[in-house]
């Protein structure tokens, strides 16, 4: 038996960060990008290292090099942790799993460290392909809330259920992490939203190195667990954000949500430390009258623009620098759509 899943990288629109401490957000599915992950019956069981968790280098100087753009965390381990969480998930609820071997091979097209849901797009795609593997069906909604464990219980990864919600739902949703609904039900309240209602989107992410999430959010958390006020209105702002935005795509009004993704990002900046290389992406591309924030943790930014004109300008405002400007491919293209 052989099973194969694609998981896509994934924008958050408006809200984030606050997925991580009970607040609301907007996100959508970039197909650009995204990880594969494969699963078949083998003697043993055995995970295969993709291209970017290499152990032989011709020099150091190519070592050093490539620790510089990837880190020094892999995926193998997300796949183990993936593995073993799944593993208790099962014996947990009384699933008796067979004695049945598998290896594992993974690989990604999502930039690393520019706060695209690269770790979560491999962790799931492991999830999906062992349910299938072993048929064990797990419910669609407490899904995204094991994928967070596998890195922030297994792997002690701070962050939030945003990346996991839209990577399994797909296409585009607004997410309530409303406290008493998810201490009730073990997840939050998904609510799939026509991509249709979108206006002209824009992504753009850095090619040189940048904060992994992790780095990013530690800081913020400790201070949101200690109840400081800053942080915890801020939080209640980000998802006041993400609830317009919400209620202006409802409203047929996608057009008008562009000020709120600014504001999103004015907050964030006063609260947050941020790479100044990160602040520079998104004032270059407000210079050229278009709406910008972060679409996650740093690295990359998503924007709205007006017109084919804005989108030249932006294009132009960004050559000669290390970003990669492009337009998301949120919906699986129709069959009878024909190339252009």
């Amino acid at each position: 038996m052989a099973c194969d899943t694609t998981v896509y990288a994934r924008a958050g629109l408006v809200g984030n960060p606050s997925d991580g401490y009970y607040g609301k957000t907007i996100s959508f599915t970039v197909r650009n990008f995204c990880a594969r992950v494969s699963l078949y019956e083998s003697t043993d069981l055995e995970i295969i290292p993709s291209l970017r968790d290499r152990s032989r280098y011709d020099s150091i100087e190519e070592l050093v090099e490539d620790v510089k753009a990837y880190g020094y965390y892999g995926g193998i381990r997300l796949m183990k942790a993936a593995i073993r969480k799944f593993a208790d998930y099962c014996q947990e609820r009384g699933i008796q799993l067979p004695r049945q071997n598998f290896s594992m091979r993974y690989r990604s097209s999502i930039p690393r460290h520019v706060g695209l849901a690269g770790s979560s797009a491999l962790v799931i795609g492991a999830l999906k392909c062992l349910m299938e593997f072993y048929d064990v069906a797990i419910p669609k909604p407490l899904l995204p809330t094991l994928a967070l464990e596998v890195e922030a219980m297994e792997l002690g990864i701070a962050a939030g259920l945003q990346d996991r919600v839209i990577q399994v739902y797909e296409n585009c949703v607004y997410m309530d992490f409303d406290r008493e609904y998810m201490e009730a039900h073990g997840h939050g309240k998904y609510e799939e939203m026509d991509p249709a209602l979108l206006p002209n989107l824009f992504l753009g992410y850095r090619t040189d190195f940048s904060e992994s999430s992790e780095v990013f959010h530690n800081p913020i958390r400790e201070r949101w667990l200690r109840g400081d006020p800053e942080v915890v209105q801020a939080m209640k702002e980000f998802a006041h954000y993400a609830e317009q935005v919400r209620n202006l795509l409802l409203a047929g009004r996608g057009h008008e949500i562009g000020p709120w993704l600014n504001r999103n990002f004015d907050l964030r900046r006063s609260l947050f430390r941020l790479n100044p290389a990160d602040i520079e992406m998104v004032e270059r591309a407000r210079a050229t009258g278009a709406y910008c924030k972060f679409a996650g943790s740093g690295g990359a930014i998503v924007g709205m623009y007006e017109d084919e004109g804005m989108y030249q300008r932006l294009l132009r405002t960004f050559e000669g620098t290390s970003v990669v400007l492009f337009k998301p491919e949120i919906t699986e293209p129709s069959p009878t759509a024909q190339p252009s």
